[in-house]
């Protein structure tokens, strides 16, 4: 039994969410007697956002479906310094045209989860329209005063930073000072009095709730979540192919089907109430399920995570070609797949090139030693010369070569 009475903190209390709140009590009756706005903030240092952020936009997502206004704060003027948190070096500095090309291509993730229109709609803000137009002097006048440096300086993102001898330049210190200012600034515009974050943006978030009290503002509040890992101890987010990302242009959905396809059996009732929108009695009914039967809980957890990110077709159409690929033999025309010009496999293309060129492999000497494992398959037959070219010869009737990594990774080879 939940100890919040707000229906926000209970169902982020019951599903696994929260790791620190600032003033439990406060927001709780806040919360359960008003309604309130939150927001989580995003730099846009890429085209998408990540797995990592999911969860995060999830807590998003509950605080609109509870009846309260949920913001997304886009760091248009942050993203032009990076937040150096847990980092051993500077993010590469962006243009602000870069920044703003990444923020259009990262809206139509948060369109897929949160309502930004009809009844209580969400709201995408920028902080570029306020951080922007700072006037630098007044800004370390009215604002910077406020901050001790030496209380920055004990932060673990600081401190990790410092501890490994690598440079915090001024331009990063000031991050921490720029977004403490955000949340008074959504307060003053929106009234928005929680923000919240991942448990590593605690230091952070909390220099915000400061900042208010300093400058005699409200009471703001502070919720962060977990550090997501898996049961094994690994951090979550990163597949063979790289990042995780929740653009289907980057990672596709089928990709992303498959990813949580693959969650430990140890994981299945956490990530199910997380990243799901299923009621806590069927997840508990999901999660009972012993032995191969928690495959089917698997299958389904990967259909309503893609479900929400990319939508319900997509996430059918994934699960029909995993069925397909897996339990007929067949060859699913949805595979991810690479196309490889004619000429280069009429002059025939070696095997650990095209792992490579393909994403199954990070390396040739990756490659090599998944062929040496025995994982690697041509057309449903299994490999063993590393030095194999692939080429025309290998087309099948269907005008594409399956190249097969283990019994769940599958990328169709299209002559070009």
């Amino acid at each position: 039994m939940s100890r919040f009475k707000s229906d926000f903190l209970r169902i982020l209390d019951e599903r696994g969410f929260i790791h620190q709140i600032s003033d439990p009590e406060g927001l709780d009756k806040l919360a359960a007697t008003s309604r309130i706005s939150g927001y989580v903030g995003y730099d846009a240092t890429a085209t998408s956002i990540h797995i990592g952020n999911l969860i995060t936009v999830t807590m998003l997502y509950w605080l609109q479906e509870t009846g309260h206004q949920a913001i997304s704060l886009m760091g248009g003027g942050t993203s032009m310094v990076g937040d150096p948190s847990f980092r051993d070096d500077q993010r590469q500095l962006l243009t602000q045209e870069k920044i703003a090309s990444n923020i259009e291509s990262i809206k139509k993730v948060y369109s897929n989860i949160l309502r930004y229109d009809g009844p209580n709609p969400a709201l995408m803000v920028n902080n570029a329209d306020w951080l922007m137009k700072l006037n630098y002097v007044e800004f370390l006048r009215d604002v910077g005063r406020h901050f001790s440096v030496n209380r920055m300086l004990s932060f673990d993102s600081v401190k990790l930073r410092l501890d490994r001898e690598q440079s915090l330049s001024f331009l990063e210190f000031n991050y921490m000072i720029m977004q403490g200012y955000d949340f008074t600034e959504l307060n003053r515009r929106h009234g928005t009095v929680l923000q919240m974050g991942g448990s590593d943006q605690w230091g952070n978030i909390i220099n915000g709730v400061d900042l208010s009290h300093r400058m005699g503002g409200p009471q703001l509040y502070a919720v962060t979540t977990p550090l997501l890992t898996k049961s094994s101890g690994e951090k979550m987010g990163k597949s063979a192919s790289g990042a995780v990302w929740l653009n289907g242009d980057l990672f596709s959905p089928y990709d992303f089907w498959q990813y949580w396809r693959n969650t430990e059996d140890a994981d299945v009732t956490r990530f199910l109430k997380i990243f799901t929108r299923l009621p806590l009695d069927e997840i508990a009914r999901l999660g009972a399920l012993g032995g191969s039967e928690i495959n089917e809980a698997k299958k389904v957890l990967a259909t309503e995570v893609t479900a929400i990110v990319h939508g319900r077709a997509a996430a059918e159409a994934a699960a029909e070609t995993a069925r397909t690929t897996f339990e007929e033999g067949g060859l699913a025309e949805n595979l991810p797949s690479v196309d490889i010009p004619s000429a280069e496999l009429d002059a025939g293309l070696g095997l650990l090139t095209l792992m490579v060129r393909a994403g199954l492999a990070g390396s040739n000497g990756e490659a090599r030693r998944h062929v040496q494992g025995g994982a690697v398959r041509i057309n449903d037959k299994p490999v063993g010369d590393e030095r194999m070219a692939i080429g025309s010869g290998e087309v099948t009737a269907d005008g594409v070569i399956k190249l097969s990594l283990g019994k769940k990774k599958h990328i169709l080879v299209r002559p070009a």
